[in-house]
């Protein structure tokens, strides 16, 4: 029968290593301290630090699952394999090559974990879509864009909301704002920051002519306490309450509750419209501002942690990081990675993943 010793010897490796840059060791030594911190009395007086200790004792409770119910499926394939080979068995063999297959592609994804240990990587993500060369067209991008954000979001299991946005003129949206929570949502969607070029049949073109259409995405780390990076001073704020308006209703609620707050000394502008009132809108708002001039402050310190929302580019030809081809034929290509994908269509609906993935080892090596 084939020997798998060799494979289950590179799985065994690969779990070690991933022991080391999961920290299970310090994880299994934290684990009582939460649990007790979790169970205090009085937790929830302080709603903020309750849901640091809760999320935190969460994300620890899921890597030591993962890890011992992988070492333990290790284990059982270790022990069926010597099994099989004691007694010369070979119908043992397809199963004990499925169990490798499944092993080796749970590994793999685990392995992901070690290429997002920025310092905000784990943090949930604040994002931006605003449409750009193109018209019309890149106007109803953005929005296909949003949409692809959407599902993959709900792929992973995360949280996706809509902020604000701002609808487009005949069709599509001109700038959205969302934001996705979920464990590593920021470190993911690094790979998405930058300008993304549509090329297809324009629907909007009588004549049915090819067309090219450009939407820039920013993204951002989100904060539930900013207070040690960034002051925001009453004086500095200009708040404006108006009413809310998505495209046809579809991305918001339409209330008189919206708030678009302005820091004048910098000029970044946000605004939230999807809350049940103007005091939750304006809550919400604040958070977002909070996380942007957060980001704009670090920017402005170590090279370590610079450019957190990225170098700044017109959303036109010749500055895209990936290009969707819908005519002359199928396909999306990520500029930066070289990565090829001929399934447009599962692309757009938010299989991501692959070119996620490949960004971030490519990112790594660079």
């Amino acid at each position: 029968m084939p020997d798998f010793t060799g494979d289950l010897a590179l799985l065994r490796s690969k779990l070690d290593e991933a022991r080391r840059y999961l920290h299970i060791d310090d994880l299994i030594a934290r684990r009582p301290k939460l649990e007790k911190a979790a169970s205090a009395p009085g937790l929830w007086d302080d709603p903020d630090q309750a849901r640091k200790v809760t999320r935190e004792l969460s994300e620890l409770v899921e890597d030591l699952e993962l890890f011992a119910g992988l070492e333990a499926a290790l284990d059982d394939a270790d022990t069926l394999h010597e099994l099989a080979n004691e007694e010369e068995d070979e119908s043992q063999t397809p199963e004990i090559a499925q169990m490798l297959e499944s092993l080796s592609a749970k590994v793999d994804d685990l392995e992901l974990r070690s290429l997002l240990g920025g310092e905000h990587d784990d943090s949930d993500a604040v994002c931006e879509l605003h449409s750009g060369a193109g018209g019309t067209d890149a106007q109803d991008w953005a929005e296909m864009l949003l949409g692809m954000y959407q599902g993959w979001a709900e792929r992973r299991g995360f949280e996706f909301k809509v902020d604000s946005v701002s609808e487009g003129q005949g069709a599509g949206i001109s700038s959205v704002d969302f934001t996705i929570s979920g464990r590593n949502a920021y470190g993911l969607l690094q790979s998405e920051r930058g300008v993304h070029r549509l090329v297809r049949i324009s629907p909007f073109d009588s004549d049915a002519r090819r067309h090219t259409a450009f939407a820039q995405f920013k993204v951002v780390p989100f904060f539930d306490e900013v207070s040690d990076e960034v002051e925001i001073e009453d004086k500095d704020l200009r708040i404006d309450t108006f009413r809310s308006s998505g495209a046809g209703g579809q991305h918001v609620n339409v209330t008189d509750s919206a708030v678009r707050i302005t820091h004048l000394p910098t000029g970044v502008v946000v605004s939230c419209q999807n809350e049940r009132s103007q005091h939750q809108n304006k809550d919400r708002a604040m958070q977002i501002l909070a996380a942007r001039l957060a980001d704009l402050k670090r920017a402005e310190r170590e090279a370590e942690i610079a450019g957190l929302a990225g170098d700044y580019q017109k959303a036109e030809w010749g500055s895209q990081i990936r290009s969707y081809v819908l005519h002359p034929y199928q396909q999306v290509k990520d500029d930066r990675t070289g990565v090829t994908i001929g399934n447009v269509e599962a692309v757009l609906a938010g299989d991501l993943d692959e070119m996620i993935e490949a960004y971030l080892r490519w990112r790594r090596m660079s």
